[in-house]
């Protein structure tokens, strides 16, 4: 297949540049990582002349990843997020500008995908043990389901400027589905404000690229192949893709999720409609958009479809899209016109 130097492994295989000697000595990439968002980030910045404090620049990162958590972790009691979910009142409060951003954009294709993105799924998925509840020891019940189900509709949350209300007092909001996007996003604009443009993010498998490596090559990017192994130690290239200065999303439901005493496997992604985890053959959704916060909405509703309708909307609205779909002869796929472009 393709020759690669380095090769790090999340949601997708990301191709880093290694360490070997640049055609530019004047030029050098630098690896930032750390932890955020119960996951791993790995941010690789090209460099010219040593011009830049990559140690302050990464300082910084952390600070804004810091912020997103206490502004939208479900985890964290007292996030900003926390405190709207634990609230029973209907009357609206002023939210921050991340906030406001990251809800605004998450009705918007929530509106788009009919419903199949909805961040105020959170009870369901607390109630299937993906959440920061307990796992449960049992399915849930036909009543657990329709109760959890009644708590639930991107229409009983109003965002009206900076103002989010409920119309009933137990909407939670779980913006997992969007938020390491954004954050994805918040460092790509936080490096260039520093005026670095040759950079490749990763937060928990959610990506970004600018520019070009050190050796003036452009980015390259390698879906996973669709493995159902929760340790991750089994993981392949399934398709080398060129974003160039876009972000990549995948979700898929191969890595997440719980799995019962009698065998049954259930994702850790939710259909809205019928309250239960996903159930059908497509897979893995790849995404390319200019914004990360989009392309991770978009995949994750996507992935609720299934394989018949997530190509048909993808097609519809223009967006670049891949999809992995399994069969009983093996995994088949199809991408979008748009998604053609940036295939290797």
């Amino acid at each position: 297949m393709i020759k690669v130097k380095v090769l790090m492994i999340s949601f997708m295989l990301v191709f880093f540049a290694g360490c070997f000697p640049s055609s530019d000595l004047n030029k050098q990439e630098v690896l930032l990582q750390g932890r955020t968002m119960g996951t791993t980030y790995n941010i690789k910045v090209v460099i010219e002349n040593n011009a830049i404090d990559t140690k302050q620049v990464h300082t910084g990162i952390d600070a804004l990843l810091v912020q997103l958590n206490q502004e939208m972790s479900t985890y964290i009691v007292d996030s900003e997020l926390s405190r709207f979910n634990t609230s029973t009142s209907l009357t609206p409060v002023a939210i921050s500008v991340g906030l406001q951003r990251v809800i605004k954009e998450a009705i918007r294709l929530g509106q788009l995908s009919e419903g199949n993105l909805d961040i105020t799924v959170g009870p369901l998925v607390n109630l299937w043990g993906f959440g920061p509840e307990y796992r449960p020891n049992t399915i849930p019940t036909a009543e657990d389901l329709l109760l959890a189900r009644q708590q639930i509709g991107l229409s009983k949350l109003v965002l009206d400027g900076n103002k989010l209300s409920k119309k009933t007092a137990s909407l939670y909001v779980d913006l997992s589905t969007i938020a390491k996007g954004y954050g994805v996003d918040l460092v790509a604009e936080y490096l260039e404000e520093k005026g670095i443009d040759n950079y490749l993010i990763e937060i928990g498998g959610e990506m970004r690229l600018k520019g070009f490596k050190h050796t003036g090559e452009l980015w390259h990017v390698a879906i996973e192949k669709p493995i159902q192994d929760a340790s991750g130690e089994h993981r392949s290239v399934y398709q080398v893709i060129i974003p160039k200065d876009n972000a990549v999303a995948t979700s898929g439901d191969y890595r997440n999720y719980h799995q019962a005493k009698d065998g049954q496997r259930f994702s850790h992604i939710i259909d809205p409609a019928t309250g239960k985890p996903i159930n059908h053959k497509l897979v893995s959704v790849t995404v390319i958009h200019p914004s990360s916060m989009t392309a991770d909405g978009l995949s994750t509703a996507m992935m609720v479809m299934g394989e018949v309708k997530a190509i048909d909307f993808a097609e519809k609205n223009g967006i670049a899209a891949y999809i992995i779909a399994k069969t009983e002869h093996g995994f088949v796929e199809q991408s979008t016109v748009k998604f053609m472009q940036y295939l290797k």
